[in-house]
């Protein structure tokens, strides 16, 4: 295992004493990644958080969300606060690493790193609570649901920030293919917003030798494919971001058969409300009437998602400037370019300022493969950023 250490880091630097005690949370990630819990399912994985946040001392509130948890620490009489999210459910995706560690669960993985990024989280929070160098309240926010674009609605919607009030919130995500222990940040637009359409195009089926006698819906749907395209190519301004995917599409049996509907599934993003709505505007009626002038109808099932993650400028810069601190310039990715991923910690950033950042895990499987492996060498160093930008932040920065 890598620990990365630069000659710049100073003595009594929280990465010396979070890297000393790193096998117990590199044990605690492996034990989350062998028993995956899917979305709201978490019972397991929340009670093992909420067990280990009393024991280190902090005052632990469960049930948010079903199998939320927020712990929370006051050191002295500062009235500023802090909140850290992390996200902890899995995917339903059959597991292939090979790990020795790997999904008990069958169809269910750690397949987007969430056991990663509550490792990490945990082991700054037992460094908080350790050496108490700050002056304020953090609240440690465990957040479930993430994949589904659920958990973090619905934490918000049962009062999660009238009860447990922050004047900043910052979250992370590891990102394979940026260099392992690099940090990244994006001012603005970081992520996409997510729609989804589900579209049933309803045709007149038959006998595959006598087409005429037939509306058929493949080749309405083929024709609506195609001239989908040409919503991102002509209708929204070159200089702006838009993510129109037909991820599937279904239809009929047998190659002899003209179905009597095909079904397609669609996914949208965009960075600017504005492109988002006019993917909502566009992309149906164009559907409709490719597919009507074709002779079929097209029931149109417009599923709205979660908004684009805008990180807040000021937030944005002291969350690097605490990673330069920390570990020098050249750990800080240059010109990091946002993600067309979508996060649901957008809905956070809609309600308090904040940022939400990346952290490179090196090469490897992408996010979502049942391939993926998270890299544990990065634990120590991110775990330290969340313990150096805490208390850089409760103890008057920024101002």
């Amino acid at each position: 295992m890598t620990i990365f250490v630069d000659p710049a880091i100073r003595p009594g630097h929280p990465h010396d004493r979070i890297a000393a005690g790193i096998s117990d949370f590199i044990a605690i990630r492996h034990d989350f990644h062998r028993h995956p819990e899917l979305a709201f399912k978490e019972e397991r994985t929340s009670k093992r958080i909420a067990e280990l946040l009393t024991e280190w001392g902090f005052t632990v509130t469960t049930g948010i969300a079903g199998t939320g948890v927020v712990a929370t620490l006051r050191v002295g009489n500062g009235h500023r606060s802090l909140g850290l999210r992390a996200d902890f459910d899995a995917l339903p995706i059959l597991e292939t690493t090979g790990l020795d560690f790997a999904s008990e669960t069958p169809g269910s993985m750690h397949a987007c790193g969430h056991d990663g990024h509550t490792a990490i989280l945990l082991a700054a929070a037992k460094d908080l609570a350790r050496t108490r160098n700050f002056n304020g309240t953090i609240n440690l926010f465990f957040q479930p649901a993430e994949e589904i674009g659920a958990g973090a609605q619905k934490m918000l919607g049962e009062g999660l920030l009238e009860r447990f009030p922050v004047d900043a919130i910052f979250g992370l995500h590891n990102w394979p293919g940026v260099p392992a222990g690099q940090f990244g940040f994006v001012e603005g637009p970081a992520m996409a917003s997510v729609d989804q359409i589900h579209v049933t195009v309803r045709g007149k089926g038959g006998h595959g030798a006598a087409p005429h006698e037939t509306v058929d819906p493949v080749v309405a749907a083929a024709h609506a494919i195609t001239a989908i395209q040409s919503v991102v190519s002509r209708n929204v301004d070159p200089l702006e971001m838009a993510v129109v995917t037909v991820g599937s599409i279904h239809g009929g049996h047998a190659s002899n058969v003209i179905p009597d509907t095909v079904e397609l599934k669609l996914t949208l993003r965009s960075y600017k409300p504005a492109v988002r709505d006019q993917l909502k505007d566009r992309l149906p009626a164009l559907i409709a009437g490719v597919v009507e002038g074709l002779g079929a109808s097209a029931e149109i099932d417009y599923r709205r998602g979660f908004p684009s993650v805008v990180n807040h400028a000021r937030e944005t810069r002291f969350a690097r400037s605490v990673a330069v601190d920390l570990f020098g310039e050249e750990r800080v990715e240059q010109n990091f370019r946002p993600r067309t991923a979508s996060e649901d910690f957008a809905y956070y950033l809609e309600q308090v300022p904040g940022s939400f950042l990346f952290v490179g895990t090196g090469d490897g499987a992408p996010l979502h493969s049942p391939n993926y492996r998270f890299n544990d060498d990065i634990i120590a160093d991110t775990a330290a950023f969340w313990v150096g930008l805490t208390e850089r932040f409760l103890n008057g920065e920024p101002q």
